[in-house]
């Protein structure tokens, strides 16, 4: 990002009154959470045949719950991850009120971690997990503090985490908050995905407002549509 990108984008976040920020894998990498979709990513691994999009899906953790905790432990949750001058950012434009809303494909819990409180995780949260019998809920130490399959206290019920499998619908009133906030945002700043995961993606055709940036390392469905594209890191484009 070249200092004439820089001025730029400070000048489409100076003019906003309502921004929402659209954020995917990307925006964490500098936490040191790997990311998925780049030519070296997690999606771009075979698992002995399984690709992550089958390993990930609602019918194999029904059918093989103890392979799916294997994977989701080893890859999937990062506890000692800290939130990165792109969190700290954004946090510091929700405390001026510009920054209306975050919706996240993470589901890390770094946006929360930080300081926000408009946060729409779309995918859910490696911090909230509950019993798909009775419903009890568990912290993220149920599923890390134990090997195997996690099992509930209570009735012995599989503890599932509360993350957004392949095959499963996003939250209904997560996804409503999105599109309201999108829909009134003067400035949608959409960094860190490539905008291929539906139903995510078409999140932003509810934007109508009058800034679009885009900051992401490859091109993206929503450059053609941008005021600005910066290629490079989220964390360094927001410090």
């Amino acid at each position: 990002m070249d200092a004439e990108q820089k001025a730029a984008l400070e000048k489409i976040i100076d003019l906003s009154r309502r921004m929402v920020f659209f954020g995917g894998a990307g925006v964490s990498t500098a936490s040191g959470i790997p990311d998925f979709r780049s030519a070296d990513g997690l999606y771009a691994r075979d698992f002995d045949g399984l690709t992550p999009e089958m390993i990930l899906s609602k019918s194999f953790f029904y059918l093989h719950p103890a392979e799916f905790f294997d994977f989701y432990r080893a890859y999937m949750v990062h506890p000692a991850a800290q939130p990165n001058a792109a969190h700290r950012r954004l946090y510091q434009l929700e405390r001026q009120d510009k920054l209306r809303g975050i919706v996240t494909q993470n589901i890390d819990g770094l946006h929360r971690q930080a300081g926000n409180r408009r946060v729409y995780e779309i995918h859910g949260t490696i911090y909230e997990n509950a019993c798909i019998d009775c419903g009890a809920p568990y912290p993220l130490e149920k599923i890390t503090g134990s090997s195997g399959i996690p099992r509930c206290d209570h009735c012995g019920g599989v503890v599932k985490p509360s993350v957004v499998l392949y095959g499963e619908a996003p939250d209904k009133y997560v996804m409503m908050g999105a599109c309201r906030e999108l829909s009134n945002a003067d400035t949608l700043i959409v960094a860190g995905t490539s905008l291929t995961v539906e139903p995510a993606a078409s999140l932003i055709k509810y934007f109508t407002g009058k800034h679009l940036v885009v900051i992401n390392r490859e091109p993206t469905l929503a450059d053609d549509r941008a005021d600005l594209v910066i290629r490079g890191d989220v964390a360094e484009a927001l410090a």
